[in-house]
This record gives structure tokens, C-alpha cells and sequence, in this order.
């Protein structure tokens, strides 16, 4: 069996005495203010996704509409737990989750979209799963191992998000390009 790199004394009392740190350890590896800040860029990305597909949601019209803002409430609901998650992980490594308002769209990686046509929504949602896409491949890759856990929160939302997209094209294959405005 392999020795510890740290004897189980050692561990104990440095349990003991760090213990208002909670889960972050001197095994911790990442630079935690900066993972902090990453994390509340995450929640200000989820929380803008949410209140984009939330208002495609209740603005969806015409012909092709009905399945598409099924569509577009299913994401809202999954775009909100992934701002839950992100929150929560916030909290866990000491932090506060920044739910200012005034500050939303800008510390958000994906933009807020207020489109009317139906595809431009597609599109706008689609562009913005692209972006959560990119922004958290970049971030899971960046943490590493200096923090498993939030790389494996990124890791988990990342896979939702492909899925989003994936969603997305198909819904615009789905529909007619030379429609006439609904």
C-alpha cells in the first residue's frame, strides 16, 4: 500500500485547526479567488441563459411554436438548476453567489437575446449553448486537478449543454428556413 505524502497526525490536527475553511484544504490546488470569481461568471451565464429561454418561452408564436417553447421551458428549468448548482459550489468553497441584477449581463458569458421570430430565437439560443460550451470546456480544462470537484460541477453542466445544443439544431432543421414570417 502506498504511504501517504502526509502522515494521518498531521492531517487530523491541521482538520482541527483549519476547520472554519470547510472543504478547502491545503490539498486544495487551485487559486481559489480566481475559481470564486470564475464560478460567479458561471451563475451570471445560467441566470441570463434562464431568463433568455424563459422569455422565448412565454414569446414563442406562430406555426412551428408549440414544440419549440416545450423546448425552450425544458431548458429554462435545467438552465436554473445548473445556476443552483453553480451557487451552491459558491457557498461550499466559502464564497457569495453574486445574484446582483445590475451586473447580470455583464459578468455573463452568453447574452441575453429579446428576439420575436421564432428561428432567430433558435439561433440566438443555440449561439449562447455554444458559448457555455466553449467557456466551460475551457474552465474544466483550466482547473484541472488543482480542483476536481468544480471541474466535474463544469464537467456535468457542460454535458447539459451539448445537449441543449444539440436540441437546438435540430429544432432548426426541423423547421422551414424560407417560412414566411409567422
Amino acid at each position: 500500500m502506498a504511504d501517504f505524502l502526509t502522515d494521518i497526525t498531521t492531517l487530523r490536527e491541521r482538520a482541527r485547526r483549519e476547520m472554519e475553511k470547510g472543504p478547502v484544504t491545503e490539498a486544495y490546488g487551485a487559486d481559489l479567488e480566481r475559481v470564486l470569481q470564475v464560478l460567479n461568471e458561471a451563475l451570471a451565464t445560467e441566470i441570463v441563459c434562464t431568463l433568455r429561454y424563459k422569455r422565448h418561452y412565454y414569446t414563442a408564436s406562430g406555426l412551428y411554436s408549440e414544440p419549440v417553447a416545450a423546448e425552450f421551458l425544458e431548458h429554462a428549468a435545467q438552465e436554473q438548476e445548473h445556476a443552483d448548482k453553480v451557487a451552491q459550489r459558491i457557498v461550499q468553497l466559502g464564497g457569495r453567489p453574486d445574484f446582483n441584477p445590475e451586473t447580470l449581463t455583464q459578468r455573463a458569458h452568453a447574452d441575453y437575446d429579446a428576439s420575436d421570430d421564432l428561428v432567430d430565437m433558435i439561433k440566438e439560443d443555440l449561439v449562447a449553448e455554444r458559448v457555455a460550451i466553449a467557456s466551460y470546456t475551457e474552465i474544466a480544462k483550466w482547473l484541472g486537478d488543482g480542483d476536481p470537484t468544480t471541474r466535474r460541477v463544469f464537467e456535468d453542466l457542460l454535458a447539459q449543454e451539448e445537449e441543449h445544443a444539440d436540441d437546438l439544431r435540430g429544432l432548426l432543421e426541423r423547421i422551414p428556413q424560407d417560412r414566411k414570417a409567422d
